[in-house]
């Protein structure tokens, strides 16, 4: 236990960039204490304790803002960050090295007792603030969820989950209208949580006629080049590819 206490501190000192000490993690955040709390209440529960498991648990969700049932399963350097409100289920699994922010909640979709109810998370892992992870799913090893997603279908080994409900990004064309939008000064993330939105078909429409234009121009230039019709003192590379995205017009399409 106190082994798995050290790799618990030292994990927060490396991901928290606001921890100072050791001795300020040990005194000053919830996470690491409702973890404390967690691991004596899951081996009353394991033994058959249950109630003495849940009143445990219940100190625990008192002094930390952090409920977690005393039959979840919770891997090695595991860091729920700040975690006011954080909730996790009976049935929960929670693999090495996973970060929770606040307000997450992996709660269950099923009424019946016994059955695997909550969610599996793979190692590492990372759920961002008010999410929801609901059912009896996995969410692959290094999958990341987006704050505020709601996700009721398993995610991928090393995919994004963001939106409500949740969408999976992984394939290619994600990863290049992301890119795209990126380089317009905003995230795709943010303007992809509902997939009937007009507004944010208009805006992903528009990401990828622009992605698609840089892409004819680039070649053409290639082509010019090639066929000695242009040199690089007449027709700089950079003058053609100066990208002109008007950042104000695409915002206006998701205020």
């Amino acid at each position: 236990m106190l082994q798995r206490l050290r790799e618990t501190i030292q994990i927060i000192l490396e991901r928290d960039p606001a921890a100072r000490s050791t001795w300020e993690v040990v005194t000053c955040y919830p996470g690491l204490h409702a973890l404390l709390f967690h691991s004596v209440a899951h081996a009353c529960w394991r033994r058959g304790w249950h109630w003495l498991g849940r009143w445990i648990s219940h100190w625990g969700r008192w002094l930390t803002g952090i409920e977690i049932h005393p039959g979840a399963t919770i891997g090695r350097r595991v860091f729920i960050d700040h975690g006011m409100g954080v909730v996790i289920g009976e049935t929960a699994e929670i693999g090495d090295d996973c970060t929770i922010y606040q307000g997450v909640t992996l709660g269950g979709t099923s009424l019946y007792k016994g059955a695997k109810r909550h969610p599996t998370l793979e190692a590492g892992v990372v759920v961002g603030a008010g999410a929801q992870v609901l059912g009896g799913f996995t969410v692959g090893e290094g999958a990341r969820i987006g704050s505020n997603a709601v996700v009721v279908k398993e995610v991928p080994a090393g995919a994004t989950a963001v939106g409500n409900p949740a969408r999976i990004i992984q394939k290619d064309v994600d990863q290049q209208r992301e890119a795209a939008a990126a380089r317009m000064g905003f995230s795709a993330y943010a303007v992809t949580q509902n997939g009937d939105d007009p507004q944010s078909r208009a805006v992903l429409g528009l990401i990828d006629h622009a992605a698609q234009l840089e892409h004819q121009v680039a070649l053409l230039w290639q082509a010019l080049e090639r066929n000695g019709v242009c040199t690089a003192e007449a027709c700089p590379p950079e003058a053609l590819r100066t990208e002109h995205f008007d950042k104000a017009k695409l915002e206006k399409l998701v205020e």
